[in-house]
């Protein structure tokens, strides 16, 4: 019986060195390479999870030096996001805190090129969106409504269709083009609800440029709701 299974034994190991003789650097490749993309994999949530950290990190740098009035902190802070972190959300929300204090203290030149720049890079559609519209803002300011105009006129995610229009009559009522902003200020009006603030400010343009609220929905152009 012990010779049975000597054979036995015998005659398993050696078909297992006939497989593994066959099989074995294919097998040892794949473990390979299935250990190397487990590796590679966490490596680079890893590396996501530092970027995160100190993107986030400097975003409150950036807030911070804001709140203090430390615009070349500000410039400063965002500069680093955007050379060592320019793909993440991060950079985008840092660069609508950027531009607005920008602005707040009279750096429209350096207020548009944050918002130029986050309206081009951002990765995040609501902070292009945001970007463009406040970019529009800028340019206004310094009196280039045609320019104002064309970060109007691309295209945006449909929630902000209201804000768009409101912001396109104002360049319109700049430019004394009064039917024209009316026509915008209706689309504005009929896109917020009766519930929303914004709704009433938009009224009070159109009574300052001599249109009526209440006959907004009769009077607006068939193309309005658009």
């Amino acid at each position: 019986m012990a010779n049975n299974f000597d054979l036995q034994e015998q005659e398993q190991l050696e078909e297992l060195k006939h497989f593994w003789n066959k099989w074995g650097t294919p097998i040892t490749w794949a473990l390979v390479v299935i250990m190397g993309s487990f590796a590679a994999w966490n490596g680079y949530r890893l590396w996501q999870g530092r970027q995160a950290q100190q993107a986030t990190a400097l975003v409150e740098a950036v807030e911070l030096a804001a709140q203090t009035g430390d615009m070349a902190r500000v410039e400063q802070a965002f500069g680093d996001l955007q050379s060592g972190y320019g793909g993440t959300t991060q950079a985008g929300q840092a660069g609508l805190l950027a531009a607005k204090a920008l602005a707040d203290a009279g750096k429209w030149d350096a207020a548009k090129g944050v918002l130029t720049w986050v309206a081009e890079k951002s990765s995040d559609e609501g902070y292009v969106a945001l970007a463009r519209l406040r970019l529009a803002g800028v340019l206004m300011e310094q009196k280039a409504y045609d320019a104002a105009m064309a970060q109007l006129s691309g295209s945006m995610p449909a929630e902000f269709a209201g804000v768009v229009a409101d912001r396109k009559g104002d360049v319109l009522a700049l430019l004394g083009k009064n039917q024209e902003a009316i026509a915008e200020y209706r689309r504005a009006y009929q896109a917020f609800g009766d519930s929303v603030e914004y709704r009433r400010l938009v009224e009070a343009k159109l009574n300052a440029l001599g249109a009526q609220a209440q006959n907004v929905a009769v009077a607006a152009p068939a193309g309005s709701a658009q």
